[in-house]
């Protein structure tokens, strides 16, 4: 498997990806023009993500995505690893681990010392990888307000 940056041509495989993601995670998702908004999100720099496809194959089977942040409190950017999604049969290959292997070295690259991110509550197998990984649990809830 090929794990590649997205570009803006890449929004149309990359909304498929995420209309199948929040599907998985039982999300709300609206696809009318995701691939535009995507497109210009990894145009304009706001996004970085990466695609997972089987070498020589087009068909993207997996993504990270992520954008820059800061933390208040510890007065340092880090990357947050907004989204990590592969499809069932991309599972279980080691693919999760090299996709957070990239998204952290994208994270060194712009001086960051900190990748974060969140999970559903419900999501075992995930909380399994990423314990597994060596993350440290933060234990909050994540809010949204629409305004």
């Amino acid at each position: 498997m090929d794990i590649a940056p997205a570009t803006a041509a890449d929004a149309p495989a990359l909304a498929r990806l995420c209309a199948a993601h929040a599907a998985y995670e039982r999300l709300p998702h609206e696809a009318d023009g995701h691939a535009d908004r995507l497109a210009w999100a990894l145009a304009s720099g706001r996004l970085q993500a990466w695609l997972v496809r089987p070498d020589h194959g087009p068909e993207a089977v997996g993504y990270a995505s992520a954008t820059l942040d800061y933390a208040t409190l510890a007065g340092a950017p880090f990357v947050h690893l907004d989204c990590l999604y592969l499809a069932p049969q991309a599972r279980g290959q080691g693919l999760g681990r090299r996709l957070v292997a990239t998204v952290a070295a994208h994270a060194r690259s712009l001086g960051c010392t900190q990748l974060q991110w969140q999970t559903p509550d419900w999501n075992t197998d995930a909380i399994r990888f990423y314990d597994r990984l060596g993350a440290g649990r933060l234990d909050k809830k994540r809010y949204a307000l629409a305004v």
